[in-house]
């Protein structure tokens, strides 16, 4: 898959595209409705499929401080495109002059000069230009003049997740932020991730005998309620069961928040200075302050136990 940042980037000699746009942040399934149908129509046409994102988040020029926490860094959401059988993925860089196109300039300078676009996927309440004054309408409307098609699809996808709640991105923010990361993960498809480098910690971990991978996680990471968790630490290829305690460590009058994730049952692991994955499969309990260290470790052990069986097989 070709990744792109920017519309110089777009090789010169690019032909006819199927185009979606859109954050997409966490490919959720929704999100995957309309990928997968921009990919199944690019097919059908013989021609090749793209998917243009933003960076940063559009909220965050319009409103500054309004960055909303990522679900998935770019790099993220471009291998779930790319499993998705995406051709292309185009890095819109969204700064104060591009936020100021009229729909009518960004469908000139996007998807008719750049990307030729044959056919344009999106959901029904797709917004864009100054003011996202532009909706699937108005690109319909230009679409006769320009020479492309458009086709909505209804990404409306509903379950038990958020008591019956259309899935979307906000959704899932919520439900992280509530730790239900189950919850995330019917919306996902998949366990909700955190990513980040490995960096030396306290080594309380070390020294208690549950020595932790703690995260220096990605900028406006999306961070699961404080808690203990059940889930998988992943670190060059290798997926290994995991412990995962999200907080401030409160037995030791900690103030910082952190993400830290023991595997469970491995010695010796060296993972410092590694980009590393955390995928958070099921709440285990809160964050608590125990009257004793042994009264800690008593129940470090119990959720090591708990960890190890729910992620048995999975």
């Amino acid at each position: 898959m070709q990744r792109w940042r920017g519309l110089e980037d777009i090789p010169q000699d690019w032909g006819r595209s199927v185009v979606t746009i859109g954050s997409y942040d966490g490919v959720h399934r929704g999100h995957q409705l309309i990928i997968g149908r921009a990919v199944e129509r690019a097919r059908e046409l013989s021609v090749p499929s793209v998917v243009v994102t933003f960076d940063p988040h559009p909220s965050e020029v319009v409103r500054p401080g309004s960055h909303p926490p990522l679900l998935a860094p770019h790099h993220r959401r471009a291998e779930l495109m790319a499993e998705l059988g995406v051709d292309a993925v185009l890095v819109l860089p969204f700064t104060a002059a591009f936020s100021q196109l009229s729909p009518a300039d960004f469908i000139v300078k996007v998807l008719v000069d750049k990307l030729h676009a044959r056919l344009v996927v999106e959901g029904p309440n797709f917004r864009f230009g100054h003011r996202a004054a532009g909706n699937v309408a108005f690109l319909a409307e230009l679409g006769t003049t320009y020479d492309y098609e458009v086709e909505v699809i209804d990404l409306f996808v509903s379950g038990a997740a958020g008591g019956g709640e259309p899935f979307s991105s906000t959704l899932t923010r919520r439900l992280v932020a509530e730790g239900d990361v189950e919850g995330a993960a019917e919306i996902l498809g998949r366990p909700h991730r955190v990513e980040g480098i490995v960096v030396r910690g306290a080594q309380r971990g070390r020294e208690l005998g549950f020595p932790t991978a703690n995260l220096e996680t990605l900028p406006h990471t999306a961070i699961p309620a404080d808690g203990v968790y059940a889930g998988w630490l992943t670190a060059d290829g290798e997926r290994m069961p995991a412990a995962i305690s999200v907080g401030t460590n409160p037995q030791f009058d900690g103030t910082e928040r952190t993400v830290e994730a023991y595997a469970i049952d491995r010695v010796g692991l060296d993972l410092y200075g590694l980009h590393v994955a955390v995928d958070f499969l099921a709440y285990v309990r809160g964050q608590l302050k125990f009257e004793s260290i042994d009264a800690l470790l008593v129940a470090m052990g119990d959720d090591v136990a708990t960890c190890r069986e729910l992620t048995a097989g999975r």
